[in-house]
């Protein structure tokens, strides 16, 4: 199965009693369509998601980042602390797609670049796109 949506929380990783390492993250979907009556009902549908082929790819995956996931989906369910029953969605990724959005690292480095008049600008990536 795919889903494309975006990361709602900076994944984390842990480390399991058999020193497995596993990148434990959120992403939200979100869906819009037309009632009987016409009024637009907008629905956000929220996976647990769980990645564990290497915890390397936790850094880039940060709140806001849009993420295109394969994987497999399971349903869970729980009685909360309040005594009410609760379900929720997980989600097991074999495979992640960034389409960007998150954080801005604080290390971008910017590509320095001279004109004409030896003044040296400091250009960041993608500021020479022409929209």
């Amino acid at each position: 199965m795919n889903i494309t949506g975006r990361v709602t929380k900076d994944a984390e990783v842990r480390t399991l009693s058999n020193s497995r390492q596993v990148v434990n993250f959120s992403v939200a979907i979100n869906d819009s369509y037309r009632s009987k009556e016409g009024n637009k009902v907008e629905q956000t549908t929220f996976f647990e998601c769980a990645y564990w082929i290497s915890p390397k790819v936790a850094s880039i995956l940060t709140k806001g980042t849009v993420v295109e996931l394969t994987g497999r989906v399971s349903a869970r369910a729980w009685t909360g602390n309040d005594g009410e029953p609760r379900a929720g969605l997980n989600f097991n990724t074999s495979n992640i797609k960034l389409h960007g959005g998150g954080k801005k690292s604080e290390t971008t480095q910017g590509v320095q670049t001279e004109d004409k008049n030896k003044k040296v600008t400091v250009k960041e990536p993608g500021d020479d796109l022409p929209f």
